[in-house]
């Protein structure tokens, strides 16, 4: 199991690392556009959208950034907080199905809940 705890931890942290990437493209996007049009009020909107975007995927990116690097260290928070996040991907069609159906399967396997006791107990 613990093969597929480092696959469900490096899944979590690319994904993550894309959302944060998109929001970022989509803010520069936004804003640059905003430039482009040289309308002063076109230019804060747009500005305005692309922060509020940016910032909405960067605060749902973060807890399964923080959530795969806790597994990769066998953190048993981390593994409650990818459960938390895997159970939110599902919405995600069909990229974030797929990765929060394995990765609750993955997580919730006798062997890994005893991976991460041991892991626990010998810290």
């Amino acid at each position: 199991m613990e093969k597929h705890v480092t696959i469900v931890a490096t899944l979590h942290i690319g994904l993550s690392f894309v959302g944060i990437l998109l929001g970022a493209f989509l803010f520069v996007l936004l804003a640059g556009i905003g430039v482009l049009t040289e309308d002063e009020e076109a230019l804060t909107v747009l500005a305005i959208v692309g922060g509020a975007i940016s910032s909405f995927l960067f605060v749902l990116s973060v807890p399964g950034l923080l959530g795969g690097i806790g597994l990769l260290k066998r953190k048993e928070w981390a593994r409650m907080l990818i459960l938390v996040v895997s159970g939110l991907e599902l919405l995600n069609i069909p990229i974030g199905t797929a990765v929060g159906i394995y990765s609750i399967w993955a997580l919730v396997q006798n062997d890994t809940v005893k991976l991460f006791s041991r892991a626990t107990a010998t810290s």
